[in-house]
Parts: structure tokens; sequence; C-alpha cells
């Protein structure tokens, strides 16, 4: 059966590969299959492809500071490094907020030419576990910001400057955050943030190279003579996959919708039961490029899987990491997210559910099967009985391409469809805790919603945050509706 019907592969873990309607409850793991149960091999040589380079960042403006207290500034003057190709800057507290600006200047490898100086996004808290989730509270999460795609480097400097004090303004906590909903986004910005601490900066800001590592090879290139063997990890991944392709494949393929709708009423019962019912809500099966596809080091993640009980909305957003790569990037781009969402930021996996690039390729995300109801992190306070989708890019000026919206549409339509959702529709979420909702309040929200509707963010960037209503039709016309 080519639809999400669990296989007898042998993986001994039930859980790992029961139907979506059947997985383990919200916050409940899977155990990953161990190396008995899969037909893996080891790999020799036990090297994790990529690399990150962790550079402290000393205060720009020593002199005032000395006298004027706590630095205001931080950064790194220009300095050759070891290759990279994707920026970020963390810190120690993922509670702390850098309110101020975050530039980067780099220089490109082989070229010796410096670019201008980039900005990177640096509201990016929301973009993660739920307060409560064990995810959140393991001790690993650190603060962020966005990470920024900037091509292949061999130099860098960096500049942090704490924003202008605001002399009479009141201080953190004296009113509730996220009370209105403001329409610009740097209004949408100031709504998150509170006022700057009395340090101005976060503790312990360091910068993050992030080198993604070669490409993987071609599917069923030989290696040595021999067929690239998967790792134990890299095979339990593709094993909650295995209803849908095979083990190791780089790609599940796309099916027909009338294919889609038989596998979903088998899954439901049969087609015994279903004679006579109407046909499913669902659109057909898009092509999606598994993590093996694009290079996902297994070793990097927590070696289990997490999941929510269902799929009842999906949130968008950007990945607030540029627009200068083509899509023959994508897959680096991805691995450099992926490191940096892991080894950087301390989350335990990749964020989001899915990811889509600027032409309209689907990636598989998060690592739990691609029908099932994963927990991810990505909109902080709505993680459960939802998915998240990140457009690969950055839309707050710049228009989404029609090929990725046009993906949304595809991916939700069947997504949601296993899960019975109308894409044109609404449903009730409880909130974990958030600026915008407190914690345990139900919202009502629409099924395709933006990040920016479950808190005041400026993501998915008000350029694509507009083509969602085109995403709904479109995805609810692929549904049959």
């Amino acid at each position: 059966m080519r639809g999400f019907l669990a296989s007898s592969i042998g993986v001994t873990c039930a859980a790992a590969l029961a139907l979506p309607l059947t997985l383990p409850s919200s916050g409940a793991r899977a155990a990953t299959p161990n190396a008995a149960s899969v037909p893996a091999v080891e790999s020799a040589s036990g090297a994790v492809p990529g690399s990150t380079q962790s550079l402290r960042l000393t205060p720009l403006d020593s002199g005032r500071a000395l006298r004027a207290g706590p630095s205001r500034e931080q950064g790194l003057l220009r300095r050759e490094v070891r290759p990279f190709s994707l920026v970020g800057v963390i810190w120690d507290d993922p509670d702390a907020e850098l309110h101020g600006s975050v530039q980067v200047r780099t220089r490109g490898s082989g070229t010796g030419i410096w670019s201008s100086w980039q900005d990177l996004e640096t509201h990016n808290h929301e973009h993660a576990a739920d307060p409560d989730a064990a995810e959140r509270i393991s001790g690993k999460v650190r603060g962020s910001t966005a990470p920024l795609w900037v091509g292949d480097s061999d130099g860098v400097e960096i500049r942090v400057r704490a924003e202008p004090e605001r002399p009479g303004s009141e201080r953190p906590g004296s009113e509730r955050p996220g009370s209105e909903r403001p329409g610009s986004e740097q209004s949408q910005h100031r709504a998150v943030a509170a006022l700057p601490p009395e340090s101005p900066l976060p503790k312990g800001l360091r910068l993050e190279l992030v080198d993604p590592g070669a490409e993987p090879p071609p599917q069923g290139s030989p290696v040595g003579g021999i067929g690239t063997p998967l790792t134990a990890e890299t095979a339990a991944a593709s094993a909650v996959n295995a209803d849908l392709a095979p083990l190791g494949a780089a790609v599940i393929p796309a099916l027909g919708k009338e294919e889609t709708e038989s596998d979903l009423i088998a899954a439901h019962g049969g087609a015994e039961e279903a004679a006579g019912k109407v046909r499913p809500h669902i659109g057909p099966r898009p092509r999606i490029i598994t993590r093996k596809g694009w290079g996902a080091n297994e070793r990097l993640r927590e070696k289990d899987f997490a999941y929510t009980k269902s799929v009842k909305a999906a949130f968008v957003h950007h990945s607030a990491s540029g627009n200068n790569y083509r899509c023959s990037q994508a897959g680096s781009l991805l691995r450099s997210i992926y490191r940096y969402h892991v080894r950087s930021s301390g989350w335990r996996d990749f964020g989001y559910n899915f990811a889509v690039d600027k032409c309209g390729n689907i990636y598989e995300g998060r690592a739990g099967g691609v029908a099932k109801p994963v927990l991810g992190a990505h909109t902080l306070g709505f993680n459960t009985h939802s998915m998240g989708i990140a457009v690969l890019g950055s839309f707050g000026s710049a228009n989404p391409p029609k090929a990725a919206v046009k993906a949304i549409a595809r991916l939700t339509a069947w997504k949601l469809g296993l899960y019975g959702a109308n894409p044109r529709g609404t449903t009730y979420l409880k909130s974990g805790g958030g600026n915008l909702y407190r914690k345990g309040t139900k919202v009502r929200l629409r099924v395709i919603s933006g990040h920016r509707d479950g808190f005041a963010t400026a993501c998915p960037g008000i350029r694509l945050y507009k083509k969602l209503g085109t995403a709904r039709s479109t995805s609810a016309r692929y549904q049959g509706r």
C-alpha cells in the first residue's frame, strides 16, 4: 500500500510506524529502532559532516564602557576564518531578548570581496518549543537570532548594538505584552519586545559560523564499489516513512488523487467499510524530499521521536534567512539551519515539520514521519496539534514566489486531509503560553494560519502572509472542496 499504512519491515517500535490517528499522545515519545531492528550499516568513519565555529563577541566600545557601565556594542573586527555559509548569534539565556541590531559582513571564499553590512533578524525566540515542553526545559536551549545564509565565505566582521535607551519608559511587566495587534512589522517587533534590561545586551554573546558540509552522494551511487550504507540513525529516520517510500529513499514520490484517497480509505477500515461513503477530502500526495535526500546528519538530533495527537492546523513561517540562495543550494541551507537549531540553539532537532524552497520543492523537516503528527518547535504556544511549514527566505519586503505558495497549498491539502481538516476552515487550539494568548486559553484560528496569528511577530513576513488566502483556497480545491 502506497499510502501511510504501517509497513512490515521488521521495525520493533510499533509507535514509530503506527497510523497517524493512533500515534502516541501529546508529548509522548517513540524510541528510535535500534541497529538490530533495521537493515542498517554503521558508517566506518563516524565523522559528522559539516562544522560550527563558535566565536565569543567582545566589546567594541570598551573605552566608553569603562566610563558609562556595561558595553552597548559588541562584535568582532574583520578576520579570516575557516569556510562557512551561514551565520547566527546566540547567547546564554533563552528567555532574554536581544534589543538592538545585529549586522554582519562576510568575505566570499576565493574572491577576497567583502559584502555590504547585512541585518540578522533578532526576534527569533517565538520559533521555539512550548514553554513547558521537555525540549524547552532541557537546560540545553540558548537564545538566538534567526540564521542568515551568506554563501561560501572565509572572512567575517560583526557588530551587535543595543537599542538606545528611552527615558521615562515603563519597566517590563507593567503592562500585558501583546495586548494590541499592530499592523506594521516594526510595531509588531515592538509589541514582542520588552524594554531593555539593566544589562543592554544578553550575556554570553557568540557568533556561530556554520559550514553545511558536502552534498550527500546521489542515491545508489557506489562508494568504493559498494552502495552507500545507512547509519542506524539514518535508517531509523527513514523507517518511519517506509510505508510511503523504500528504506533509505531520497524522495517520497507524488501520488495521484484517486490513489491517495484509496489509501486513506484503506487506513480507516478498508474499501468494504467505505462502500457507499463519499470520497474523503484530501489532496494528492506531493513529492517530498526526505531528510536522507537533503543530507540530514541523524547523529545531530536526539534519537527518539516526539509526537502530538493530531494535526488540526498548519502554521506558515519564513526562515528569515535571506533570499540569496539558489534552489540547488537548498539542501546546504537546510543542513546549515538544522545544525544551527541543534548545535547552536540547543533544540532537539530541526524546528519545522516541513520546508519549502523558492522553486516549490517540499522537504521533510523534523524527523518522525511525514504522515505522522510530529511535535515541532515552530510556533511558541501552539506546537501541539499543529505542524509548521517554513518557506526558505525572507518575505517582509520581497514577494514569495508563486511556486512556493502553490507548494504550501499542495502540502497542506494532503497533510491536513489525512486528519480531516478543511484548509478554508477554522479550528480551536489551546495556547501553551505566549504574548498574544495566555496559557490555557482556547483560541479560534484558521486551519492555515500565519505565525503572527498565534504570536505577535512579523513572521512569516507581510508579503507571504498576504498570500495565505490564495494558499487556503487552492489547498481546499486540491482536496475537492
